[in-house]
């Protein structure tokens, strides 16, 4: 699905992102778009007739300047993107994704799921979870898992709902996109590793979160959050350098029309620092690789109001951008 963007405003904050892009019956090639939607085909620009966005990424150091110097010239956008189909804006080695890390969702979570004979008021039982959740935002460590880069897809594309899956929800979520090796790096130096941020829906099957049949091996995401689809991604990669502060970015997800998530990133418990430094302490992050970072309240469970066939997502987080995407139930046999 290619994008047409309102002349009102501008597409996302800065003077260019990275996007991968195709024009219809040829290859996918990656591209500098600015804020007014035009589109630049980098391997042109950069002599190449391969390239990716992932392989600039590799090379972010000296990739940027170039692309800084090409998104000042007269004209730099080249064609419309309304002509290009929009794809994810990167191929991720590895998904880091995450849980549990926005304070206002885990909190409603808790009291929520009071415990059998606790009939204390829902004041009290609140404030002792704003505890809980302040003493965890100091002592504790971020909750990371692995997703898969199969599971990936475009912003605009249709998510087929599997038809095992019988309560898939949506979690909108800040995403930021390395553009260094790291590998135990600090908190204080984790964000020179990330090249920019991007827009991520991390779909989740309720129904399969945890393993009925041998409850105390926990959670199955493979099961629940790996379908293909399960992860729209973009529509584009913005560089760091034009998001002044990822912990104040308002998070918007809109269901039909409906606002259900409306959050800012200020309620993180862990900082993207924190869980860009806290998943390299395992793993070695590698270019291209997705940091996931948690998703704020307003899920389907909240609102008992799970994902069906016809219904339109429309994500958007401050400064990267708007992604649409529509459920198509799977046409079983």
């Amino acid at each position: 699905m290619s994008v047409k963007p309102e002349s009102a405003s501008a597409l996302f904050a800065g003077p260019f992102a990275l996007a991968t892009l195709s024009a219809p019956d040829e290859p996918a090639f990656p591209a500098l778009v600015t804020p007014d939607g035009r589109a630049l085909d980098l391997r042109a620009a950069f002599g190449e007739g391969r390239l990716t966005v992932r392989e600039l990424l590799e090379r972010w150091e000296s990739a940027l300047p170039r692309l800084r110097a090409l998104a000042a010239e007269p004209g730099a956008g080249g064609r419309p993107l309304a002509d290009l189909r929009v794809h994810a804006p990167v191929e991720p080695r590895q998904v880091f994704q995450s849980g549990a890390n926005y304070r206002r969702h885990v909190i409603d979570l808790h009291v929520a799921h009071r415990a059998p004979g606790d009939d204390r008021p829902e004041e009290e039982r609140r404030a002792e979870a704003a505890e809980i959740m302040d003493r965890r935002a100091a002592e504790d460590l971020p909750y990371v898992f692995i997703g898969l880069p199969s599971a990936v897809t475009g912003p605009y594309d249709d998510v087929v709902l599997p038809a095992w899956a019988k309560k898939p929800d949506w979690e909108l979520e800040l995403a930021a996109v390395i553009g260094r090796p790291a590998h135990r790096v600090s908190v204080e130096e984790a964000l020179e590793y990330v090249a920019g941020y991007t827009i991520a829906n991390d779909l989740t099957d309720r129904a399969t979160v945890f393993r009925r049949d041998m409850p105390q091996i926990g959670t199955d995401w493979l099961r629940s959050k790996n379908a293909p689809g399960f992860t729209p991604l973009g529509p584009w990669i913005v560089p760091a350098e034009s998001v002044a502060d990822p912990g104040d970015l308002r998070l918007t997800l809109k269901l039909n029309g409906e606002t259900m998530q409306d959050e800012s990133t200020k309620d993180m418990i862990f900082s993207v620092a924190r869980m860009v430094s806290y998943a390299s302490q395992s793993a070695r992050l590698l270019p291209g690789d997705l940091v996931l970072t948690g998703s704020p309240a307003g899920n389907g469970m909240h609102w008992g109001r799970l994902l069906r066939d016809g219904d339109v997502m429309e994500s958007t987080i401050t400064g990267l951008g708007v992604q649409r995407t529509r459920c198509v139930a799977e046409v079983t046999s």
